[in-house]
């Protein structure tokens, strides 16, 4: 049974039971939301990774890490160090978006490394196999496509990203419309090229229900893709987003319907000061079921410097409801991530998230920066150190700058302000 079947019946699982203890909640709180669909916990039945986390209402912010080969990029030992060093700096799930080489190989090698939850997008190994086979896209089959989904599920994939919502009506109002970045999503442009061309509905949508088939058997959650999301500020919030986010709405009732843990993708490029509305707007139409943002992106000039532009939107979407942060890299637009960019990406969502979290009033979350605040005002700086969100990078910046390891920094040094009160206020 799914972990929805089992909430349904109201019985706490392990996992459920794990979530609860790393949230800090009652297992009664995390079964009832599970129930209701407001959270969820991306485990495999053939699988079930190592250390699980639950995603959703009341819960912290999670956060994302997408790897993979492309095919000018095809180094399974790079990505097997991306997803030892993202587990390492915090992430909590890992998507394998691999599109060059082996790809049964390397989504096997990687789950062999991943503890944590893993997460594929089935559509594209489906077409880069049909593409390597001399098929032209367009000539995909139904059944290529079911078959993939079912593959990556008995691997033990937790979770997928299926792009259910680009659909006849909802590209008719894309081609009607007048974007600047038409469709950046790569799920969302196969099954766009593959519906124009054959003129037949979106196979995700018109055969839905055996996907459900296939999730509910492995307990699979699924992550109901953003295939028309906005790739630009000017695209935000506009008919075709909004018209798949309807649908999507509509899908995740059936998936609960059926024992299927669901979660909703959103945008994507967003000016910030839309970015509240839209989370309001998801938790509103699909039932506040999780809602997992792509960054979002809240300004588009800054090429280079994306990971910060992402974390400030997730900051804001994060506080306004959102509950699951796909990270970004500096290396976003512009080319495959490096293992640094890796590292800037993972830290700089988890710092978006640790933000929202506070506002939000997730348990524990203001708690983590009063210990630093009072090991701050004592001038403790192992503890200080320890404390931080990164602590390789504090204690190397601490060290290179002051390795006499004084008890000030080399910002004030002797006219350190707190050091000078101490003892007047002490």
């Amino acid at each position: 049974m799914t972990q929805l079947e089992k909430a349904k019946k109201g019985v706490a699982t392990r996992e459920m039971k794990e979530v609860a203890k790393y949230e800090g909640l009652p297992v009664a709180y995390i079964l009832k939301n599970i129930k209701e669909g407001k959270i969820v916990i991306p485990s495999n039945l053939s699988r079930r990774p190592e250390r699980v986390f639950g995603i959703g209402k009341g819960l912290k912010t999670k956060i994302n890490t997408n790897l993979g080969t492309s095919p000018e990029s095809n180094i399974l030992a790079l990505e097997l160090s991306k997803t030892k060093l993202a587990i390492a700096k915090g992430t909590h799930t890992i998507m394998d978006l691999s599109i060059g080489g082996d790809l049964d190989k390397i989504r096997r090698k990687i789950l062999e490394k991943c503890c944590i939850p893993l997460g594929t997008v089935p559509i594209y190994q489906t077409v880069v196999e049909t593409m390597r086979s001399k098929r032209d896209l367009s000539k995909m089959s139904v059944k290529d496509i079911f078959s993939t989904i079912e593959k990556q599920a008995k691997d033990g994939v937790d979770f997928m990203t299926i792009h259910a919502g680009v659909t006849k009506t909802s590209l008719e109002r894309l081609k009607s419309g007048k974007r600047l970045t038409s469709i950046v999503s790569r799920g969302g442009s196969f099954l766009s090229q593959w519906i124009l061309k054959n003129k037949k509905e979106n196979p995700l949508y018109e055969y839905f229900d055996d996907l459900l088939q296939i999730a509910r058997k492995y307990d699979i959650t699924l992550s109901l893709g953003d295939g028309l999301r906005p790739g630009s500020l000017a695209d935000a919030t506009d008919r075709p987003q909004i018209q798949e986010l309807i649908i999507l709405g509509e899908l995740a009732v059936r998936a609960r319907e059926k024992n299927v843990q669901v979660m909703i993708e959103g945008p994507g490029h967003l000016p910030l000061n839309q970015v509240e509305a839209n989370v309001l707007l998801e938790k509103s139409l699909c039932q506040e079921a999780p809602f997992y943002v792509l960054g979002p992106i809240v300004t588009d000039v800054a090429p280079g410097y994306d990971h910060l532009t992402a974390a400030i939107g997730g900051a804001v979407a994060g506080a306004a409801g959102a509950d699951f942060l796909c990270y970004v890299t500096p290396s976003e637009h512009l080319r495959l991530p490096t293992l640094d960019d890796v590292v800037e990406g993972v830290i700089a969502s988890r710092i978006a998230a640790h933000v929202a979290d506070i506002s939000k009033g997730v348990k524990g979350a203001l708690e983590w920066d009063n210990r630093m605040g009072k090991m701050r005002g004592e001038r403790k700086w192992k503890e200080q150190i320890e404390l931080a969100v990164n602590p390789d990078r504090a204690r190397k910046l601490r060290m290179k700058s002051n390795p006499k390891v004084s008890d000030v920094c080399t910002m004030c040094g002797k006219y350190c302000s707190l050091k000078g009160v101490e003892k007047w206020l002490s």
